[in-house]
């Protein structure tokens, strides 16, 4: 059996193996060492393979110079499509990093072996939960078709570097804003359980307030956190849409 590709049909099955390589390699929740390097090649291959054709009529002739400087837009493009989900993990992890900070539950980090980096105990529950949470409302699969329609630009050699760099600053500050209001609820009551702690120092000063108010807050905020689960899906569901949207236009599709 002989199997033949045009030009034209390899050039885009290499493109957008290099875009989805990338993108794999970044984007939650299938970045990160949890997942084998061969899965994620393997995973980058077969959705090269069923994009390879769509992209075919914009493709780059199969010469080294236009097909390195179209590879090199498509890691572009991979990271920045892949950045969109960092900032979504990130936003929920930032959320439960607010209220580490407030509860005390910063004073117990942790190495995170996925990142090789410290991570408090709530940011990294909360990261943990929106990656199980994305599975559970098929978020992963809402992300692969909006990577997937990423291939649909006009042109395959073109990353919009002005609306990269307005997701990069002013689109960011959006995305603290959320995580201020996935965390507002549980910190807003952390802030009149010291109001509370602090009146009672008032009325009682030979009680030892410090001792007492270390085990209530870390009370208060599990309390709270447990009964503030359910909202979480609600609100990670609402941030989905918008960043693919703006991923997208990244790279003009």
């Amino acid at each position: 059996m002989n199997l033949s590709l045009s030009e034209a049909m390899l050039s885009g099955y290499l493109l957008a193996l290099v875009r989805a390589t990338a993108w794999l390699f970044i984007a939650p929740p299938f970045g990160g060492k949890l997942i084998p390097v061969q899965v994620k090649v393997g995973f980058a291959a077969a959705i090269a393979l069923t994009v390879g054709p769509r992209i075919a009529d914009h493709a780059v002739p199969l010469q080294v110079v236009p097909l390195l400087g179209a590879a090199t837009m498509q890691v572009f493009a991979g990271l920045a499509l892949g950045y969109v989900g960092v900032v979504l993990l990130g936003m929920v992890q930032a959320a439960g990093g607010m209220i580490d900070a407030f509860s005390g539950f910063n004073m117990a980090q942790m190495v995170d072996p996925t990142s090789s980096g410290m991570v408090t105990v709530f940011g990294r529950f909360y990261q943990l939960l929106t990656v199980t949470l994305l599975f559970a409302i098929d978020g992963h699969v809402l992300i692969v078709r909006g990577f997937v329609a990423s291939f649909d630009a006009t042109s395959l050699d073109k990353v919009d570097l002005n609306r990269l760099t307005q997701l990069l600053t002013s689109d960011l500050g959006r995305f603290l804003i959320a995580a201020l209001e996935v965390s507002a609820p549980i910190v807003g009551a952390l802030v009149l359980t010291d109001l509370a702690l602090a009146v009672l120092a008032k009325a009682a000063p030979s009680m030892n307030v410090f001792v007492l108010g270390m085990p209530l807050k870390m009370l208060v905020t599990v309390s709270l956190a447990a009964i503030a689960i359910p909202l979480l899906p609600g609100a990670i569901e609402g941030v989905i849409d918008p960043l693919i949207r703006q991923g997208l236009q990244v790279v003009g599709g």
